[in-house]
């Protein structure tokens, strides 16, 4: 009788004690980011290397892992995406309006995978079905996906404003890259922002269809030069980088592009009145931390002067040179576009504009 009551209270202990115990705590899902760059590499001292930098600091700073991919061409893009998904990235970050194609396609393959692009928003009849109300939903096929795009009108229209006021020959020029919307903002926000100043004010342009052609930009530059402008306002990738060359050894005055490039590019330092800030390391530190605390949502994200993703980089050497004047006229313009942004669009778009 006693051996059996002591196996009954053993086991009354055991169904207790086993009874105490916690249930195991489900393993967290590890995250991971892959990033698919444009073909400018990594080190192309503004959009590539600056969206590497701000979602790179964002990652390590959640624990999150990450891994990019370079593209030596636009045809691997599609290649370059597949590998960062088989790796098993949940966040898949894509870089520049060229690869606008290959990430709506994957989006679309891989509805379980989040993706973010900078630089590029789609619409119905691009990118989603014409009769889509709304491209980000299910009805469009894009409800994986988040649009990063900037309002690089405004921030070019202050640079407009800065060179015809500092213009002596008022005569200004613009070394463009491809002729895509986004270059299309800088270029028409700069024009529209210097005729506010001088509306007669002389204004060359040349898009070239190369964002890594320094020695066309340079050419490009040069020429314009020769025709009397002396600012010139580089908004071509590398090939800008040849057009800052220029105005550097020909004794003009240059505006840079994307990040300070009196920074990135000291070669031309002496000659950089200011650069036209696209805070894209701002914005992929951003949509990172929102993927990391789970606040990451589809749709279109937009930076403009009003949340300080666009602006106008110091004045570094030029800060004691440019005349109150000048400074005075770019804040003025300033407080106008932050009241009315639809200030610095080009005319043709104004009716376009999507909150």
């Amino acid at each position: 009788m006693r051996r059996v009551l002591l196996c009954v209270l053993c086991c009354l202990s055991a169904i207790v004690l086993s009874g105490c115990e916690q249930p195991p705590e489900p393993e967290k899902k590890s995250l991971k980011i892959g990033m698919v760059l444009d073909t400018g590499g990594d080190n192309d001292h503004g959009f590539n290397e600056y969206s590497l930098r701000g979602a790179r600091e964002a990652a390590e700073k959640h624990g999150i892992a990450f891994d990019y991919v370079t593209s030596e061409s636009s045809t691997i893009f599609e290649r370059n995406l597949e590998k960062v998904i088989g790796e098993g990235a949940d966040l898949i970050f894509t870089v520049g309006f060229w690869l606008a194609n290959a990430t709506a396609k994957a989006a679309l393959r891989y509805p379980e995978r989040h993706f973010v692009i900078m630089d590029y928003a789609y619409y119905p009849g691009q990118g989603c079905p014409e009769a889509a109300a709304d491209c980000y939903t299910k009805e469009g096929g894009l409800q994986n996906v988040t649009s990063l795009i900037f309002s690089e009108d405004q921030a070019a229209y202050l640079a407009g404003v800065l060179a015809a006021c500092m213009s002596i020959n008022s005569t200004i020029g613009t070394v463009a890259g491809y002729e895509i919307p986004p270059v299309v903002r800088f270029v028409e926000g700069f024009e529209k922002g210097a005729r506010s100043v001088s509306p007669d004010i002389v204004t060359f342009k040349q898009y070239i269809p190369d964002f890594y052609d320094s020695a066309t930009g340079y050419a490009v530059g040069t020429s314009f030069l020769i025709k009397g402008a002396d600012v010139l306002f580089c908004v071509g990738g590398t090939t800008g980088l040849g057009g800052l060359k220029a105005a550097k050894e020909n004794g003009a005055m240059a505006i840079g592009v994307d990040v300070d490039q009196y920074l990135t590019y000291p070669e031309a330092g002496s000659a950089l009145i200011t650069s036209v800030m696209k805070n894209v390391d701002v914005a992929a530190r951003i949509v990172v931390e929102d993927f990391a605390t789970g606040r990451l949502k589809a749709g279109i994200r937009h930076f403009t002067l009003k949340n300080d993703a666009v602006g106008l980089a110091p004045f570094h050497d030029w800060a004691q040179r440019i005349p109150r004047e000048c400074v005075d006229k770019v804040e003025a313009a300033k407080q106008m576009i932050l009241a009315d942004p639809a200030i610095s669009l080009p005319d043709g778009q104004k009716k376009s504009v999507k909150p």
